[in-house]
């Protein structure tokens, strides 16, 4: 819980995005009893409820546990794990990394010093597509081919692959390393990248850590090493797009996954209600782009007019896609605007495809890469993307886009 300008803020970690759709209404439901009626999701792929009342925390944390979205009291704010939404899905997945992500939680969850972790620290699994490559996590691992991954530290590339059964527990000793440098050198970092000399460091521990604890660990017979560590050539990471566009993806087994952009992140009850519908039995998986990923939809046209209906975005060319915003005023007592309002107010009359035409993708010849735009209400800059993006900032005169001079909201555009 933490304290806002609107009242209390519970964020609710979902470790690889993952949400039945049962939670998904719990959630829901909880933000219209105890809350302001909505659902936010955030650049890490979690959900926050806000303008929590008096005495919303413990029924809040008991309908969570009752609906197992609060495994550990003691591990909760460590639980930061993302992982490629369309992992297992389409044939630019190596690898199904989510089953990997739900063994991290469990292990990260079972050993007592990982409680002391940051709550910023981030662990991240890219499935092989680079659609996480610019998040730059403390411990990450990309998959270079059907079996190996490639261990990264603070985003750079280390040079050591671990085959995909090992990767959970590598990436848990990384994080204890992680706190073991940290107490030697007496640091208060919240980032790996903050430690001098963080990754080699951690490196250094790492080798004599996994190989300490090889024989505590189950490993398969072909794992390797015992230490599960594979020295190799760093590769450059190659990417399909950024992230998953709005529309229809077709799944390796022939069905059909529905990518929904959620304009700025904000989901409203009936808007998380059709998503439910629509899901079914079906693990719903919230991304870092503000847009929910629907596996295996039977009927789609039915599905499409269903998430339609309610405001949710289904068209690549939407100028929704790739457009967030901070809290604003009233959530935050900061803020110098009401970002998200006037975000509302402007962005439907731009042209559609506006933010999706970036300078770095035109240069790339990833022209489907969309370009990202952040409504900020102070110069914190809350929740902006980790990497290139259109600024639009308020000041005390109106909004400031890249740096130019201020404008009234009405003149804001994006080129």
């Amino acid at each position: 819980m933490h304290e806002a300008a609107d009242g209390g803020l519970a964020r609710v970690r979902l470790p690889g995005g993952l949400l039945s759709a049962d939670q998904l209404r719990v959630l829901a439901a909880a933000s219209v009893d105890l809350g302001d009626g909505q659902l936010e999701l955030t650049s890490r792929a979690n959900v926050q409820i806000r303008a929590l009342q008096p005495g919303a925390p413990v029924e809040l944390s008991d309908r969570l546990y009752a609906a197992g979205l609060l495994p550990s009291m003691s591990h909760e704010r460590v639980r930061n794990i993302l992982a490629s939404p369309l992992s297992g899905l389409d044939h630019h997945s190596l690898y199904d990394v989510l089953a990997v992500a739900g063994e991290l939680d469990r292990l990260l969850c079972a050993s007592p010093p990982l409680a002391a972790l940051p709550g910023r620290f981030l662990f991240a699994l890219d499935d092989g597509r680079g659609d996480l490559a610019a998040v730059k996590a403390d411990v990450a691992a990309r998959m270079v081919d059907g079996r190996h991954a490639e261990l990264l530290l603070a985003g750079v590339a280390t040079g050591l692959h671990v085959v995909g059964e090992q990767l959970a527990a590598v990436m848990v000793e990384a994080g204890e390393a992680f706190l073991l440098e940290r107490a030697e050198q007496q640091s208060e970092a919240w980032r790996l990248a903050e430690l001098e000399d963080g990754p080699p460091r951690v490196l250094s521990r790492l080798g004599l850590m996994a190989g300490a604890a090889a024989a505590d660990r189950p490993r398969p017979e072909a794992a390797g090493p015992p230490s599960g560590l594979l020295p190799t050539d760093p590769r450059p990471l190659t990417t399909h797009e950024p992230r998953p566009e709005a529309g229809l993806v077709e799944q390796v087994d022939g069905g059909v996954a529905l990518v929904v952009t959620v304009p700025l992140g904000v989901l409203r009850a009936e808007q998380a209600e059709a998503l439910g519908e629509v899901a079914d039995e079906q693990q719903l998986r919230v991304t870092p782009w503000r847009s929910v990923v629907v596996p295996g939809v039977v009927d789609v046209a039915a599905a499409v007019e269903r998430l339609k209906g309610v405001g949710l975005v289904l068209d690549a060319g939407s100028p929704w896609n790739g457009v967030t915003a901070c809290a604003g005023r009233p959530g935050c007592g900061k803020a110098l605007a009401d970002v998200r309002g006037d975000a509302w107010r402007v962005v439907p009359n731009w042209t559609p495809g506006t933010a999706a035409k970036p300078r770095e993708a035109e240069t790339a010849g990833t022209a489907k890469a969309g370009r990202r735009v952040h409504w900020a209400g102070c110069g914190r800059r809350c929740g902006r993307p980790a990497e290139g993006f259109v600024d639009v900032l308020a000041t005390e005169g109106g909004y400031s886009v890249d740096g130019e001079r201020a404008v009234p909201v009405d003149e804001v555009r994006v080129r």
